[in-house]
């Protein structure tokens, strides 16, 4: 038997093939016209694969879904950073980064193949509706949740405001099921914190990097700038601070510089280059500052530390950072989906670049809390560890590794109990050792400056 393969009898097909040459750009026709025959040959190969699996695979196929799936295992190949988001994931994205979301308050987590709800976030639906941390959600309207993914089980219970959501509660101690309606709302979250560790001495927390981040946290230092009595030192604690948006990186950092680089950006296209200076602050701040940092300190965070630590305007405590020296930018498709891509590497101000290297503490001091060490050590994974991760690179050179420094860091979860949704705890904080050692360090500091005098 004989299998033809035919020339785009289906429509669909030319359809995609049309969209992946016009997705390629302007210069993809550039590159055809400079002898670029291998690339045309490709995408032709591409296309005779889909109409072959289209026509002849043992089970009916969804074209656009395969499509879909090739995009994003071409683009996944690249680095670890780079992926292509699917129209409900690209919103999600979009979510995170503008610091609040339409739903009803709740954070959930599978646990033991349960839905099962970490902590209602303060003041939301969910909250005023009495769900409780630790509460299974057998059901969202009706469904069940032991076949959804959290991903799923989110998708199901966010919705536009005004509108409800049933869901169907399993509760510890209580023989039925409970059923809770809920009416959606905004949700706020929170990516700054802050508490008083004790008279003069300011504790922050920057839970993530969103388009609020800076204009909170600005508001949040004139707060306890002003108290009394007079700032004598401040700890920020970037631990666990996955990244965010760049802007507010170079937002947050030049509100303690009055000059100087921040960040510099260099990338293969001329346009992508780009140097970050401070500028001077109407408020000009001189107290000493404590940066904690740990291996979940990633991107943004590391910005932030990197940009301090060069400037000799913070001290940096803690273990290694995760090593993102990376930027992505993220571009809207015509259908919904989103292109997250990586366009260069970042260098701090000294020169640095911290790609899967990561910021070097200038105390090393592993998590421990003070009460009892934990036993359950998990070594965080670091962005040398990724697949396909970029390396290093100075000066359009690729950096070397620092052989001097043979000891391998084991770091553990530190597994911080405060979150952007809870209160943040005093007691808590005086129980972690690199907190308690950030507060020593800014205290020891002010009674030598007052020695001096």
């Amino acid at each position: 038997m004989v299998f033809r393969i035919k020339q785009y009898r289906n429509p669909f097909l030319l359809v995609v093939f049309i969209a992946i040459l016009f997705i390629s750009g302007s210069g993809f026709f550039r590159e055809i016209s400079a002898d670029t025959e291998e690339t045309y040959k490709s995408l032709k190969i591409f296309s005779d694969v889909i109409e072959i699996l289209e026509n002849d695979y043992v089970e009916p196929v969804d074209t656009k879904e395969l499509v879909q799936k090739a995009i994003q295992g071409m683009v996944h190949g690249l680095d670890p950073h780079s992926t292509y988001l699917l129209p409900e994931d690209y919103e999600l994205l979009q979510d995170d980064t503008k610091g609040e979301f339409s739903g009803i308050g709740i954070v959930i987590n599978m646990d033991k193949g349960l839905l099962t709800v970490v902590s209602p976030i303060e003041g939301t639906p969910a909250y005023q509706a009495g769900i409780k941390a630790g509460d299974i959600i057998f059901k969202v309207d009706g469904k069940p949740t032991n076949e959804m993914t959290v991903s799923e089980a989110v998708k199901a219970i966010k919705g536009p405001i005004g509108t409800s959501v049933k869901l169907t509660i399993v509760r510890k101690d209580t023989p039925k099921p409970i059923d809770f309606t809920v009416t959606r709302n905004v949700i706020p979250v929170e990516s700054v914190r802050s508490i008083m560790l004790k008279p003069g001495y300011g504790y922050v927390r920057i839970y993530n990097f969103t388009e609020k981040t800076t204009v909170d946290l600005q508001d949040t230092l004139k707060r306890i700038e002003t108290e009394d009595p007079k700032l004598k030192g401040l700890v920020i604690d970037l631990r666990d601070n996955p990244g965010g948006l760049l802007p507010e990186a170079i937002g947050m950092t030049d509100l303690f510089l009055e000059e100087g680089i921040i960040l510099s950006i260099k990338g293969r296209l001329e346009q992508h280059n780009q140097v970050y200076k401070a500028q001077k602050n109407e408020i000009e701040r001189k107290y000493p500052i404590i940066v904690l940092i740990n291996g979940g300190s990633a991107s943004a965070a590391e910005i932030v530390a990197g940009a301090l630590q060069d400037h000799k305007r913070a001290l940096v405590i803690g273990t290694t950072s995760f090593g993102k020296g990376s930027v992505q930018t993220v571009r809207s498709l015509r259908d919904g989906s989103g292109l997250k891509f990586t366009i260069a590497r970042y260098y701090t101000p000294s020169g640095r670049s911290i790609q899967a290297k990561g910021i070097e503490p200038d105390i090393v001091l592993k998590y421990q809390t003070l009460k009892a060490e934990d036993e359950n050590q998990v070594p965080y994974l670091k962005e040398k560890d990724l697949k396909n991760h970029l390396e290093a690179e100075s000066d359009g050179k690729v950096a070397e590794p620092d052989e001097s420094k043979t000891e391998e860091e084991s770091e553990t979860d530190s597994k911080l109990e405060d979150t952007e949704y809870a209160t943040l705890n005093l007691k808590r904080l005086m129980s972690d050792n690199q907190v308690v050692r950030a507060l020593d360090v800014l205290t020891s500091y002010h009674i030598f400056s007052e020695m001096k005098k």
